[in-house]
């Protein structure tokens, strides 16, 4: 392992179980390079000798260097809000080098008790060398108190250089309050960008999701693949744009079940610059089957079971 640049500090109980929820975190540590953010500062940090972790000096946030030929390493940068009033702003900028093939976890969690709201602004930038290859985790949560104003609003900028692959598995597993997440990307040639987007509202939450993501290599291409669930008087809005300005490929897809009075609305857009731009956009609303819910009631389960189990496995 590289040096530790910022000690660990002690982690309260709340932190803690954030931590377990939006990443790897086992109680004691992280398998790996690592940034600890906690109400708006560091609670720890540890770099490797082939990722390097530092503060930023002209904004909050952090620059994280992989080296070119890195292989199997992690790197965890969660952030945690468990004090009320908190209103954190972080800008993390991830420069992966050519041919790294690496797992980058940044959850976000929200725990807050005495009805004062508290927010977390996550922006996020990848920067791609030839060849490099990474997978992005991200899980947010809030817990605590219901009534309480839980916000999150991640913002990512993907930049791929050639024939490289980015990967993002994101998952909003309720409790948020409100949350608008934008996503934009140019992708270089023979680049590819796939987003796994999973979200879950209830109660009077409000989450938003937007897409743009210009094709701008021959060769290039983009799938974006968006589940969700709306309960209670919840809303959500899909909004995609995938431009393709060359030869390339792009998908947008958007899967919604809706329950009690919830609602989605879903905006896919396409622009073909190209001929041979091949882009295809699909999209599904509707409410649990009801036959799926028959045949698990069959099986010993009541109504609500049913209907969770189904949730559960749309979701994952």
């Amino acid at each position: 392992m590289g040096a530790t640049f910022v000690e660990k500090k002690e982690i309260d109980k709340e932190t803690k179980d954030l931590l377990s929820t939006v990443s790897e975190f086992n109680g004691i540590d992280f398998e790996g390079a690592f940034n600890i953010r906690s109400n708006s500062g560091c609670l720890g940090r540890r770099s490797t000798d082939n990722i390097k972790i530092e503060g930023k000096d002209d904004n909050p946030g952090l620059n994280i260097y992989i080296n070119a030929g890195t292989k199997g390493e992690r790197c965890f940068i969660p952030a945690c809000v468990t004090k009320p009033g908190v209103d954190d702003l972080v800008y993390n900028d991830f420069y992966v080098g050519k041919d790294a093939d690496v797992v980058i976890v940044a959850g976000c969690g929200i725990h807050t008790e005495n009805g004062e709201p508290a927010r977390h602004n996550g922006i996020h930038r990848f920067f791609l060398e030839e060849g490099a290859h990474v997978l992005y985790e991200e899980k947010h949560i809030g817990t605590g108190a219901e009534e309480t104003e839980k916000i999150i609003d991640p913002q990512t900028e993907v930049f791929l250089g050639p024939d490289s692959y980015l990967e993002m598995d994101t998952v909003q597993l309720g409790g948020v309050w409100r949350s608008v997440r934008k996503t934009t990307g140019k992708l270089e040639e023979n680049a590819k960008l796939i987003v796994r987007e999973r979200i879950l509202t209830d109660g009077d939450e409000h989450a938003e999701s937007f897409f743009e993501i210009e094709m701008a290599g021959k060769g290039s291409g983009v799938n974006l693949m968006s589940r969700s669930v709306a309960k209670g008087n919840s809303y959500q809005k899909y909004q995609s744009n995938i431009i393709g300005n060359v030869e390339c490929t792009g998908h947008s897809e958007c899967d919604a079940i809706l329950a009690d009075n919830g609602r989605v609305d879903a905006v896919p857009m396409l622009v073909a610059n190209s001929k041979d731009a091949a882009l295809i956009h699909e999209a599904a609303i509707g409410k649990v089957a009801g036959e799926q819910i028959l045949k698990l009631r069959t099986l010993g389960l009541t109504e609500e079971e049913a209907e969770a189990a189904i949730i559960d496995g749309f979701l994952k």
